[in-house]
C-alpha cells in the first residue's frame, strides 16, 4: 500500500488526554464522579488507560440499571471490605450536571469535569464537539505545533481540515486535485461531520472547474461516489483502449460522452463524465479500490489489449492468471495492513472488509489459488489471529462504552436507529425503520449476499458499515444484546434463551416514546410465506420493525463443506425470491432498512471435547461456559491453548472458555462451520443500510 493512503501513526505520549489522566491515581478515591459531557472518558484509548490504570468506568444513564450494577459489582464488595477496583462514574447529558446524580454517590465521591473547550480553548467548541473523539490526537497536535490565536468557526473549520482531514481547500483546483482528496477520505473510511462538508463544498464552488460536479453527494456520502468512480471507469477504458490500439475509432471519452451506437452513457449520478484516473496521484489508489472489492472490473471488446496495462486490474478476463493476480495482490495488501495491537477499532473494520473478500476468494476454484497460495494464507490467518486475539483482550472493553453514533457494538445499534429517529433533519414526520438482523450471516458471506442481491435488483444501494458482536459470540448474548440496546450484564436472567427478546425490543421502544402496537418483532424468518410480516407492516402504525431471518444459521450448522460450502448455499438462498421480497416489502411501505448479524462463523478443527458432563451451562463448539471458576479451570488444563474469557459486560457468574484459534470442543481432526469465539470472522459483522438508488 502507498503511503499515501496508510493511516496516521499513534498519538505521542504527552497527548489531550494527559489533562484529564493527571486527575486519575489508583486507590485515591474509589468513587469519582465526573462530568463529563463530551464523552472524553469513554474515548477508546483513554478508556483502555483508565483500565489499565485500575479503574472501571460506568457510565449513569438508566438509574435502575446503573443502581443494578452499582450494588451488585462495587458497593457490597466495599461494605465487606473485599478487593474492588476504583469506580468512575461517569454523566454525559448535555447539562452533565452532577447535582442530578443520587445523593449517596454525591456524598462518597470525589467530583470532576471535563470538556472539549478547557483542551482546545483558542478553537471554535461547537466544530471541535462534532468531530470524532479518535480525530482528537491529530487536532491536539495541529494546536500545540500552530498555536493558532482565537480563531471563529469558519476559521476553526478551516483549521481541522487542513489539519485533521488532510484538505486544503485553496490546493483544490483541478479534477485530479479533488479526486485525491476524496480518495484518500472515503478510501479511509473517514467521517467528516456536516458542517465541515458543508464549509468544504462552499470552498469548492468558488471554483469554476468543479460547476458540473455533485458535490454534496460525493463529499458526504461514500457509497455515492464509488458508485461514481465505478460507472466512469469503462469510458475511461475506452479512452485507454483508443490510444493502446492502433486503428480503433475514438468512442466516448474523446468524443463527449457517446458510446459507439452514438447513444449517451446513463450515467445514475450525474457530473463530468471524463475523470483522469491515469494520473499519478489517482493511480496509486487503483489496484487497492479493485483488489479490495470496492471497484469491479468491467468487461471490455479490448480486454485482451488492456490487461497488459496497468489498468488490467479493472478488466475482466478469461484466463485465470488474472484472478490468481488479484488474489495475490490482496493477501499482500492485506499482509503489510493488520492493524497493531494498540490500533483504533475502525482499523479493524477496514481490515475485516479486504478480510472477507479474501475469504470469498480463496475458498472459490474459479479464483484459480495455487498450491503455493495456500500456505500464503495459512501463514496470514495464523499472524492475524494472534494480532486480533491481543487488540481484543487489550482494547474489547473499551468499546462497550463508546456513544452509538456511530455505532461501534451490537447493542449500539437500538440507540442508533432511536437517534436517526429523533433527527430534526428526517426528512419523514413519522420515519419508519426496520432491523433485519440475519443470525449467523459472517462478513465474507454478506458479500456473497450482497452479489445475489445486486444481480436480481441492480437499483439497490449498499450503505456498508461494520459493528462488533459480543464476546462469547453466540446467539443468547449477541442477538439479545441488539434487540435489548444494553450489555448482557442487563438481562442474567435470559442470557441462555433468546425468549425475553420480543420484549426486551418493545421495552426498549417504550423508553424512547413508542408504543406497543408502533413496534414489531418476528422471528424465523428466511423461507416459506411473507404473509404474516406483510400483515405485521401493514398496521397503520407500526413504526419499528425488529426482523430475525435464521436461514443462515441453519445452513451453517448442518455445513460439512466448511466455507467454500458455506458461500454455495447462502448464495443460492439469497438467490431464490425470499430476501429480495422481503426488502422490497419493507422499502415498498417505506422503511428504512439496516441488515446486520448477530455473530459470523469461522472453520474449524476438532480438538477434543471437554468430559465436564452436566456442569457446563452452555456447551458450544467454540465456547464453553460456566458458573463455577473452578470447574473451567480444570476444564482449561486439558485444554491449555483455550482462553479463560473474563465476563466483559456480562454477568460476574457467566464464565467463558473460549476454543483456541481455528479449534472448536468436539472430535479431534473433525471440520466444522461454527461459531463462539473470537475471530476476525466471527466478531466483525456487517452492518448495512439498504435503499432504493436514485438518481444524483
Amino acid at each position: 500500500m502507498s503511503s499515501d493512503i496508510t493511516p496516521s501513526s499513534s498519538p505521542a505520549a504527552e497527548s489531550w488526554r494527559s489533562h484529564i489522566l493527571r486527575e486519575f491515581t489508583p486507590k485515591v478515591a474509589r468513587l469519582t464522579l465526573v462530568a463529563d459531557p463530551d464523552e472524553l472518558l469513554t474515548e477508546e484509548t483513554m478508556f483502555v488507560t483508565l483500565r489499565e490504570r485500575g479503574f472501571d468506568l460506568i457510565r449513569f444513564e438508566d438509574p435502575i440499571e446503573f443502581r443494578y450494577a452499582y450494588e451488585s459489582r462495587y458497593r457490597s464488595k466495599w461494605d465487606r471490605f473485599l478487593d474492588s477496583r476504583d469506580l468512575v462514574v461517569i454523566l454525559s447529558t448535555q447539562s452533565s450536571s452532577l447535582i442530578t446524580l443520587p445523593y449517596d454517590l454525591l456524598q462518597a465521591g470525589r467530583k470532576l469535569s471535563f470538556n472539549l473547550g478547557d483542551i482546545f480553548p483558542n478553537l471554535s467548541y461547537p466544530v471541535v464537539a462534532v468531530l470524532d473523539r479518535g480525530d482528537l490526537d491529530v487536532l491536539y497536535e495541529a494546536q500545540k505545533k500552530h498555536a493558532p490565536g482565537q480563531l471563529g468557526d469558519n476559521a476553526t473549520k478551516d483549521f481541522v481540515l487542513r489539519h485533521v482531514f488532510e484538505i486544503a481547500p485553496e490546493l483544490v483546483k483541478q479534477p485530479s486535485d479533488l479526486l485525491r482528496v476524496l480518495l484518500r477520505l472515503h478510501y479511509r473510511g473517514q467521517r467528516i461531520p456536516a458542517g465541515l462538508v458543508k464549509r468544504f463544498i462552499q470552498l469548492l464552488r468558488q471554483n469554476n472547474a468543479f460547476g458540473d460536479w455533485p458535490l454534496d453527494t460525493l463529499v458526504a456520502d461514500r457509497e455515492a461516489f464509488f458508485a461514481f468512480l465505478q460507472e466512469r471507469w469503462p469510458i475511461f477504458l475506452d479512452r485507454v483502449a483508443a490510444k493502446e490500439t492502433s486503428g480503433l475509432p475514438l468512442n466516448a471519452s474523446a468524443q463527449g460522452g457517446v458510446c459507439e451506437d452514438g447513444m449517451p452513457y446513463g450515467l445514475s449520478i450525474k457530473g463530468p463524465i471524463e475523470l483522469p484516473f491515469d494520473h499519478h496521484d489517482i493511480r496509486v489508489y487503483i489496484d487497492n479500490l479493485f483488489v479490495e472489492g470496492l471497484l469491479h472490473c468491467v468487461p471490455h471488446d479490448h480486454a485482451d489489449a488492456l490487461s497488459k496495462t496497468w489498468v488490467g486490474i479493472g478488466v475482466r478476463t478469461a484466463p485465470i492468471q488474472d484472478r490468481s493476480r488479484r488474489l495475490s495482490k490482496l493477501i499482500d495488501s492485506l499482509e503489510a495492513s493488520i492493524p497493531a495491537e494498540d490500533a483504533k477499532h475502525t482499523e479493524w473494520f477496514h481490515f475485516a472488509r479486504g478480510w472477507a473478500e479474501l475469504k470469498v476468494m480463496s475458498s472459490d476454484e474459479d479464483w484459480g489459488l495455487s498450491e503455493a497460495g495456500l500456505p500464503k494464507i495459512k501463514e496470514l490467518t495464523q499472524k492475524v489471529d494472534e494480532r486480533f486475539m491481543a487488540w481484543t483482550q487489550r482494547r474489547y472493553a473499551g468499546l462497550i462504552q463508546l456513544p452509538p453514533n456511530p455505532p461501534v457494538m451490537l447493542h449500539h445499534v437500538p440507540r442508533f436507529l432511536a437517534n436517526s429517529i429523533s433527527s430534526p433533519h428526517h426528512s419523514s414526520p413519522e420515519p419508519k425503520l426496520a432491523l433485519v438482523v440475519i443470525d449467523g450471516l459472517a462478513m465474507d458471506q454478506w458479500l456473497v449476499v450482497r452479489e445475489a442481491l445486486a444481480s436480481k435488483q441492480p437499483g439497490l444501494r449498499f450503505r456498508e458499515q461494520a459493528v462488533f458482536a459480543w464476546i462469547p459470540s453466540l446467539t443468547s448474548v449477541s442477538r439479545q444484546a441488539t434487540f435489548a440496546g444494553k450489555a448482557p450484564i442487563f438481562f442474567p436472567n435470559s442470557i441462555h434463551t433468546t425468549d425475553k427478546e420480543p420484549a426486551l425490543w418493545a421495552q426498549f421502544w417504550a423508553d424512547q416514546g413508542l408504543t406497543a402496537n408502533e413496534v414489531v418483532y418476528l422471528k424465523g424468518l428466511g423461507d416459506g410465506s411473507l404473509e404474516v410480516v406483510s400483515e405485521a407492516l401493514s398496521h397503520p402504525k407500526a413504526r419499528v420493525a425488529g426482523l430475525v431471518v435464521d436461514k443462515v444459521d441453519k445452513i451453517l450448522h448442518g455445513m460439512q463443506m466448511g466455507t467454500a460450502g458455506m458461500h454455495n448455499q447462502v448464495s443460492q438462498w439469497a438467490k431464490q425470491p425470499y430476501l429480495n421480497t422481503l426488502l422490497n416489502l419493507l422499502l415498498d411501505r417505506g422503511f428504512r432498512i439496516f441488515l446486520t448479524s448477530d455473530h459470523g462463523n469461522v472453520e474449524a478443527e476438532g480438538c477434543g471435547r471437554p468430559s465436564e458432563g452436566a456442569a457446563a451451562d452452555l456447551r458450544g463448539e467454540r465456547v464453553r461456559v460456566y458458573t463455577d471458576a473452578a470447574l473451567r479451570g480444570e476444564v482449561k488444563q486439558k485444554f491449555p491453548d483455550a482462553m479463560e474469557w473474563n465476563p466483559v459486560g456480562l454477568p460476574e457468574d457467566y464464565l467463558a472458555l473460549l476454543a483456541p484459534a481455528r479449534k472448536a470442543f468436539v472430535q479431534e481432526m473433525q471440520r466444522t462451520v461454527c461459531h463462539g469465539g473470537i475471530s476476525v470472522e466471527e466478531l466483525i459483522v456487517p452492518l448495512v443500510e439498504i435503499e432504493r438508488r436514485t438518481e444524483c
